[in-house]
């Protein structure tokens, strides 16, 4: 063949064939050992990536997007160990930080997919999935968030949330805030049972800063709130010294809430009661858990229940609902 009249290749000396496909053999055999040391080490840094948000340390993460009901085992990340457990009095002041693109469209922990622009949170131990109110303790913001996730796991963070959660709290360009992390113990245990999804409604309202301290009692927590509630005036349920509203199936109540902690529903009672009558009322549920429901009215028609319904939500309750006797 010839190329613009020139030749366009001679026949090389077969010797020097030989050694240059040697050379050529060489050569190929490092470039493919470059190229697999490189896809190794582009594997252990994603690897190093997703550590940083552990995805179900005790067993394989699920691709179902509904996700699964799931506590899980002790586990360790950086040395240290974190131990999960239905914690339906978790109460704690601590860091917050957020995430989202690097994890948008992943499982989660328990096997949900992650969406950067729901209300969601990454929590180290507390039941997956469970609800949280989450209040900036700067600027009295608060939200209620499904945790689906696990993590955070630096710098002593107690929760991460996602960028929609971050920007409701007004912490997003400052990327972490001091926040307490209460869980909701109602709505957690309706997921617990198969209700999946609660509302998860932002709350405006800003909320005390202080802790409650919970004491320490013998007796089952239900039973112990209607004698203190019967024996003790003035103390943890001031407002129980009224008679509750007699029952009628014609009535309608709202239900702010039902608290394992006595303190924590004569609080909420104490707070609803200038929108009416308020009752405390001891309930265990199918789990054995002691709870006192708190609840406002009655009312005489559904109509009045539901506008009570909505002063009530927007008073920061906002998983109340609507029941009638």
């Amino acid at each position: 063949m010839r190329v613009h009249g020139q030749c366009a290749a001679s026949f090389p000396d077969p010797v020097r064939v030989r050694h240059r496909s040697r050379a050529l053999t060489v050569l190929s055999v490092g470039v493919v050992l470059v190229s697999l040391l490189g896809l190794a080490g582009c594997a252990e840094t994603t690897l190093a990536v997703n550590t940083a948000k552990i995805i179900a340390p005790d067993g394989q993460q699920g691709q179902s997007s509904a996700g699964r009901y799931k506590v899980g085992s002790p586990y360790q990340i950086r040395g240290r160990w974190y131990t999960p457990a239905e914690d339906m009095g978790y109460d704690e002041e601590g860091m917050a930080s957020w995430y989202g693109p690097g994890f948008h469209g992943k499982s989660t922990a328990n096997g949900e997919r992650f969406d950067q622009n729901a209300l969601t949170a990454a929590h180290p131990t507390l039941p997956m999935p469970s609800m949280v109110r989450v209040t900036n303790m700067a600027n009295g913001r608060s939200v209620n968030l499904r945790v689906n996730d696990r993590g955070p796991f630096s710098h002593n963070r107690i929760i991460d949330v996602s960028k929609r959660a971050a920007e409701m709290l007004g912490f997003r360009r400052r990327g972490t805030a001091r926040v307490r992390v209460t869980i909701l113990e109602e709505e957690s245990l309706a997921l617990r049972h198969g209700n999946r999804r609660p509302a998860t409604t932002a709350v405006a309202r800003p909320v005390s800063a202080t802790r409650v301290v919970r004491p320490v009692a013998t007796p089952p927590v239900a039973r112990q709130a209607a004698d203190s509630a019967r024996s003790t005036a003035g103390q943890a349920f001031v407002i129980a010294n009224r008679p509750a509203p007699a029952r009628d199936e014609s009535r309608w109540y709202v239900q702010a809430g039902a608290f394992s902690n006595p303190l924590n529903a004569s609080r909420a009672a104490e707070h609803l009661e200038s929108l009416g009558p308020t009752a405390l009322s001891p309930v265990t549920t199918e789990t054995g858990a002691n709870l006192l429901r708190v609840r406002v009215g009655p009312v005489d028609t559904g109509r009045q229940a539901a506008r009570l319904l909505q002063v009530v939500r927007s008073s920061g309750y906002p998983a109340a609902r609507v029941v009638t006797h």
